[in-house]
């Protein structure tokens, strides 16, 4: 994965010869965890896409939300499919070579999706408790006041 600006403006149509042809992971710049999360993929994983943290995304282009991209890691196909969460990662994993395919696949299969579901979200929610992780990686809810984290 490399990080890439991306255009702004309108989202382009499907069929425009300047669409990305890859997909694109969105995630959390400003998390430390998130960030050593992607940076270990990169390195390790190598998925197909590319990266971009939504501070700096044009998500409307994207076709998904801000109150989205603050919520979970997602994974937009070149036609404009949005996977979030666990099946993100899933998708990254499927677009790698090796091994990492297969667990890509398992990650969408009942219930080991159910699982990972569970799992993302407890770790979404505890991230900023993790290794790596900062206040600045702690994920609000609405309702919450600033610098509260999600329980």
């Amino acid at each position: 994965m490399r990080t890439r600006p991306l255009p702004s403006g309108p989202r382009v149509p499907s069929g425009h010869p300047s669409r990305s042809v890859r997909p694109v992971l969105v995630y959390d710049g400003d998390c430390a965890f998130c960030t050593a999360a992607l940076r270990f993929g990169e390195r390790h994983v190598r998925p197909r896409c590319e990266s971009e943290p939504w501070q700096s995304a044009d998500l409307a282009a994207l076709g998904i939300t801000r109150e989205r991209a603050e919520h979970e890691v997602l994974w937009v196909t070149p036609t404009g499919t949005v996977y979030g969460g666990a099946q993100a990662v899933a998708k990254a994993l499927l677009s790698a070579d090796g091994g990492w395919t297969v667990a890509g696949a398992v990650l969408t299969l009942p219930p080991c999706r159910w699982v990972a579901h569970l799992g993302y979200r407890l770790i979404a929610a505890n991230r900023h408790r993790l290794p790596g992780g900062t206040a600045a990686c702690a994920v609000t809810r609405p309702g919450d006041e600033p610098g509260d984290a999600a329980r």
